[in-house]
């Protein structure tokens, strides 16, 4: 992986995978992983997405590769920045952005803050923030403290994946999540829980596409549908029988809902 400082000075980790024609101009895709994970969870878009796009995949600050900033250097305001920052660094005027859970929630909220910059949004299991949600961040963190970050994945796993999950793939899933710092993922949940875009959905003009998961123990079909009452021009796709990790448990499927979604708008290289 690739790293750049922010404008903050905090070291932050990214990777690009682009395998467009070489004639052509790609555009950019940035992809937002969710909390305790990294960029390495989206391994399976890559194939789909990068024959047709240039697909960058950031770790956010405090995962992954990248560096955990400091008290005063933590904020959903500087998660957002740091996606400003990451296209700054590449050179990048305009791009796409689709992100997983708390990574759609930065995606929608870069299109709200910097609508010049972003082409269009895709949220992948996410609604207008977590502050109205089913999740107990509580009792999240409770349970983090007394048990450890590989105490709680194996708690709540069935919460995360269908029945039949390859046991390998949520071994790998739950040692990823596990190289996560606790002490900042006590501070990144609450954070990202106060948060409550519903206000300001209808400011995206952008193409937005929201696919959700209609058994999430998280976030209710109901919950995911306001986004249609908040954002009415979205395009609102549900995968029947899934939990929360459907860009983990279905990545193909997600990467190639994200490839047509562009390609309606013309977006996405034909190639």
């Amino acid at each position: 992986m690739d790293t750049f400082s922010t404008t903050d000075k905090l070291k932050l980790a990214y990777s690009i995978a682009d395998h467009t024609d070489p004639w052509r101009e790609p555009e950019t895709l940035i992809l937002l992983h969710a909390v305790l994970g990294s960029s390495r969870r989206f391994y399976k878009w890559v194939p789909t997405l990068s024959r047709h796009l240039r697909v960058v995949r950031l770790d956010l600050r405090g995962h992954g590769e990248s560096e955990v900033p400091g008290e005063k250097r933590f904020s959903f305001e500087r998660l957002v920045q740091d996606v400003i920052d990451l296209a700054d660094h590449l050179g990048c005027g305009r791009f796409h952005v689709a992100g997983a859970s708390a990574g759609a929630i930065i995606a929608m909220q870069t299109a709200l803050d910097f609508p010049a910059r972003v082409k269009s949004v895709a949220n992948f299991a996410a609604t207008s923030g977590l502050k109205h949600t089913n999740i107990d961040h509580h009792r999240w963190i409770a349970s983090v403290k007394a048990r450890g970050l590989r105490g709680f994945f194996e708690e709540t796993i069935d919460e995360r994946f269908p029945p039949g999950a390859d046991p390998a793939f949520v071994r790998w899933f739950v040692d990823e999540a596990c190289r996560t710092d606790v002490d900042f993922f006590c501070r990144f949940v609450p954070e990202m829980r106060q948060v409550d875009q519903s206000a300001r959905l209808h400011e995206i003009r952008q193409p937005l596409m929201c696919v959700v998961p209609d058994a999430d123990p998280h976030i209710s079909l109901a919950q995911y549908e306001t986004m249609k009452v908040h954002a009415p021009h979205c395009e609102f796709v549900v995968y029947h029988g899934y939990q929360h990790n459907i860009t983990d448990a279905v990545p193909e499927r997600c990467a190639n809902e994200l490839l047509q979604f562009l390609r309606r708008h013309g977006f996405a290289n034909n190639a």
